[in-house]
């Protein structure tokens, strides 16, 4: 390897927090195809790889982090967050996207298309899978990517603020949250329901609804506030608080 493909691979240890037994496949994983001697010499196979590695890892989280979603909700949720949009965005915002090597035709770098972008941040996945197994591409991917998947299912959900605490409490708190109907009143036909949450022994604020569900629902929704994982504009819109 050169000094400076020496340095480059330096700087991306320090981006993915993963150190390269083989930096073949990390200068693999950075060429384009206008750069490589052929096809097979570029990123392209390892991009293949690494969409397939991300979609799998994104899936598997959604799946043990949202066990009251269905099916249809997840893919939204998934479909979000492995667009090439989403990707090309982590790659410029990482640093990945200045180091890949590119032909001449190819050198300014800010006409160049979000496909790239992404193929990089996929390649480099692919990358580290090769070389360290399941495990490091996993924490790799979700090291950067859970704040865009939280982001991703506050969107999805809209009102379904228990599938968002429920994640929330399995990935800070260890713990699942808890529904306790403290009262209800009115007759049959027209009962209110009050709810609170209490997780790990901790209570938030309770709640009235016209439902059990909608008690509980706000009720997720209070403890949400409490806790500093939502935020409520003057105009009632909830917007997801980035750690």
């Amino acid at each position: 390897m050169s000094e400076d493909f020496d340095d480059i691979r330096i700087r991306i240890e320090k981006i993915t927090g993963y150190p390269f037994g083989n930096p073949t496949l990390l200068g693999e994983a950075l060429t384009h195809a206008s750069v490589a001697e052929d096809h097979l010499s570029s990123n392209e196979r390892m991009e293949f790889l690494g969409d397939a590695i991300l979609g799998f890892i994104v899936c598997e989280y959604l799946y043990e982090n949202f066990p009251e979603e269905r099916e249809g909700e997840l893919t939204k949720i998934k479909s979000a967050v492995v667009s090439r949009r989403t990707c090309a965005d982590l790659s410029d915002q990482l640093g990945l996207t200045g180091l890949l090597s590119l032909g001449k035709g190819m050198s300014d770098r800010n006409d160049l298309p979000p496909s790239l972008a992404a193929a990089v941040y996929e390649s480099v996945v692919a990358a580290i899978y090769l070389d360290g197994g399941m495990q490091a591409a996993r924490c790799y991917i979700l090291n950067h990517m859970t704040a865009v998947i939280d982001a991703a299912a506050a969107s999805a959900h809209q009102q379904n603020f228990k599938s968002v605490l429920q994640q929330h409490a399995q990935r800070k708190l260890s713990d699942l949250p808890a529904y306790l109907l403290l009262d209800e009143k009115g007759p049959d036909h027209s009962k209110c329901f009050e709810v609170c949450v209490e997780i790990a022994g901790n209570r938030y604020p309770s709640q009235w609804g016209q439902s059990k569900k909608q008690a509980e629902q706000l009720a997720a929704l209070a403890a949400l506030k409490e806790m500093g994982v939502v935020s409520e504009s003057e105009d009632g819109i909830i917007d997801l608080v980035k750690d």
